[in-house]
């Protein structure tokens, strides 16, 4: 059994002549990020790799995950203005080693992708996350593997 984490990037804010891809975190994105992380770790939540789209807002999200978890970083340019196969791409190309991976992406297409795995319907607030427990043993099995939700969390939501 594998674990695929969804984490859309926390708040974010939009100053003046910033383009998209640069845009930082607001202090309301750095508080959601923090908690969520704590939250997350607090209910056992095992992560083992993290892997976020390069854009300031969500690399920034992530590493201050990492405060909370302390694992290897990678970045990639698919999970930046994702389509759904982006994210498939990205899944096929992770070592067998990382048993629970986490995604940090941005909508619309985090919001799609795990509407295209689940039942359940799916619009991914800032720092929201969705976890998925997907039925395999190699990475490269997930497309015809069953996937389950385990959780969804709303930073609004969590205590």
């Amino acid at each position: 059994m594998k674990k695929l984490i969804l984490v859309r990037h926390a708040k974010s804010d939009w100053p003046e002549e910033t383009e998209d891809f640069d845009r930082p975190l607001a202090d309301k994105g750095l508080e959601e990020a923090m908690h969520m992380s704590r939250f997350m770790k607090n209910n056992n939540v095992a992560i083992d790799y993290f892997v976020s789209s390069p854009a300031v807002r969500a690399l920034n999200t992530c590493k201050i995950f990492n405060q909370t978890y302390q694992i290897s970083i990678n970045t990639n340019e698919k999970l930046y203005n994702p389509s759904e196969s982006n994210f498939e791409s990205v899944i096929y190309d992770l070592d067998d080693s990382h048993e629970s991976v986490a995604f940090f992406s941005h909508n619309n297409g985090i919001s799609n992708f795990a509407n295209s795995i689940s039942e359940d319907i799916f619009h991914f607030p800032t720092c929201g996350v969705a976890g998925f427990e997907i039925d395999c043993n190699s990475w490269l099995e997930f497309d015809g593997a069953k996937k389950k939700l385990l959780f969804f969390y709303d930073p609004g939501k969590i205590k």
